[in-house]
């Protein structure tokens, strides 16, 4: 209990501004000079609050003052007061004890003066005051405190008068009601002064307080921050974890969309792409895994493997989803990255595609979903929302071309949409080789050959790409010594 009396105390020094020693008013009679003076059950003494001389908006008010010019311009309040309630407030027990020696009381003749730190254009200066002091003699917090306005007014003069009952009762009420902006606001502006022990709860709601991971904490959640962990966990929602797959997807996208932080949503998304890829390489070098095939009986190898090319697949589509909130964002960059590094991925989708019979009977989608996510990444470095470096993009084709070489060798002719997809994934490939200098590209353009295999008629776009290189292959160098 000493040690929250002491917090408090050193709360109330900091409303120093709010407060100003004892000293009595100008000498006229207060009873006389007050039009509108308050009484109150058991009054023993006259409280007279004062506008705060010090404060800027009141310099005009000359010390001077007569009392009635004093009172029509609203610059001080009367109140008889009873010192049995007053003692509740640690400020007037400290002022009203026998520590005072002569007592200020009995020096200003029965009369106590309090500063309130309010303008006088304000249409209601005493009003807080008022009220605490009123609570001081009828404790009736539930009837005071109907509003978090009210408790938000009440709290600084609590605060002030070391008043710990009501300081206590308007926290508790704040801390259960919801606010608006502006009221968090005041909450924030008062967060300095309030008891530590006692605001806890109340605090938290406003900035949340670092936790020390636990034994069990994983390193991922230790690392975030609670709006990456909240996000993080949209995400996961929006992915696999609501029953309501578009409505919560479309949702998640506009707060993804309209975070303030672009960082954190690279990092959350990032994060989540990464988490989704490495799902779909352990899924796929299960399949591919010779140790697999040959420990496992034929039966029960179909089953199993049927389980982890759905669930690559699947995978597979979240990546797809992730890809597209990435690009929109204009966060792809390090997607782009990862993907066009995934030599061992291909490879196995590469082993996947071999075998027609497995993918077609299991998963007929894989080849198109994967398809699907190089061409989002792809078409996104072509149109410069993703920019990478040339190291990348050319790591990019030479990753992915040998898988689309396959991809479109397999498509039915019946798979328009298909076949289309496969197109312009070579389109888009062709015009990330024009940007890759002419030794690169010419490695490159030699892989792509076989996008004329269908109709020499029907591949203009390499046609193209290569009257493109041989115009450059014959251009004589720029730059340098002449």
């Amino acid at each position: 209990m000493s040690l929250r009396k002491r917090q408090r105390s050193a709360s109330s020094s900091r409303l120093a501004a709010f407060c100003s020693p004892p000293s009595p008013p100008p000498p006229s009679s207060a009873s006389a000079c007050s039009p509108d003076s308050l009484s109150f059950p058991n009054a023993d003494l006259l409280l007279r609050l004062h506008l705060d001389p010090s404060s800027p908006d009141d310099a005009d008010v000359k010390p001077d003052i007569d009392c009635q010019l004093a009172a029509a311009h609203g610059t001080f309040l009367d109140l008889h007061v009873s010192s049995t309630s007053l003692v509740r407030s640690r400020y007037f027990a400290a002022l009203l004890s026998d520590r005072w020696s002569p007592s200020p009381v009995a020096a200003a003749g029965g009369r106590l003066s309090l500063a309130v730190a309010a303008a006088p254009s304000c249409p209601r200066p005493f009003h807080a005051h008022v009220e605490v002091l009123r609570l001081l003699h009828t404790l009736d917090f539930a009837g005071a405190i109907r509003s978090p306005g009210d408790a938000l007014d009440l709290l600084p003069v609590a605060l002030q008068l070391l008043f710990d009952a009501c300081v206590e009762a308007c926290i508790r009420f704040l801390e259960a009601v919801p606010w608006s902006e502006e009221e968090e606001t005041r909450v924030i502006d008062l967060a300095p002064l309030l008891p530590a022990e006692e605001a806890a709860d109340l605090l938290a709601r406003v900035s949340p307080s670092p936790v020390a991971p636990g034994p069990s904490s994983a390193e991922g959640e230790a690392a975030r921050s609670p709006s990456e962990a909240m996000l993080h966990g949209l995400i996961n929602s929006a992915i696999h974890g609501h029953p309501v797959h578009a409505a919560t997807k479309a949702f998640v996208a506009m707060l993804l969309k309209e975070y303030p932080s672009r960082d954190c949503v690279r990092k959350v998304l990032d994060d989540a792409f990464r988490s989704r890829l490495d799902k779909v390489k352990e899924l796929m070098g299960k399949y591919a895994s010779p140790d697999f095939r040959v420990a496992v009986d034929s039966d029960e190898r179909e089953a199993i493997q049927k389980l982890n090319l759905q669930s690559a697949a699947l995978n597979v589509k979240h990546l797809y989803w992730l890809i597209e909130r990435m690009v929109d964002l204009r966060v792809a960059d390090n997607a782009v990255t990862l993907w066009s590094d995934q030599a061992a991925l291909a490879t196995d989708l590469q082993k996947l595609l071999s075998d027609a019979d497995m993918w077609r009977n299991m998963t007929p989608g894989l080849p198109m979903l994967v398809t699907r996510c190089t061409l989002r990444l792809a078409n996104s470095v072509v149109t410069g929302e993703t920019l990478v470096p040339r190291q990348v993009r050319m790591k990019l084709v030479s990753c992915w071309l040998p898988v689309l070489n396959v991809c479109r060798n397999i498509v039915q002719p019946m798979h328009l949409h298909k076949s289309a997809n496969c197109q312009e994934l070579e389109e888009v490939f062709l015009q990330i080789i024009s940007t890759l200098p002419v030794p690169e590209a010419q490695e490159l353009l030699r892989q792509c050959l076989g996008f004329s295999t269908r109709n020499v008629d029907d591949c203009p776009h390499l046609v193209a790409a290569f009257k493109t290189w041989f115009r450059r292959a014959g251009r004589a160098p720029l730059g340098g010594d002449n």
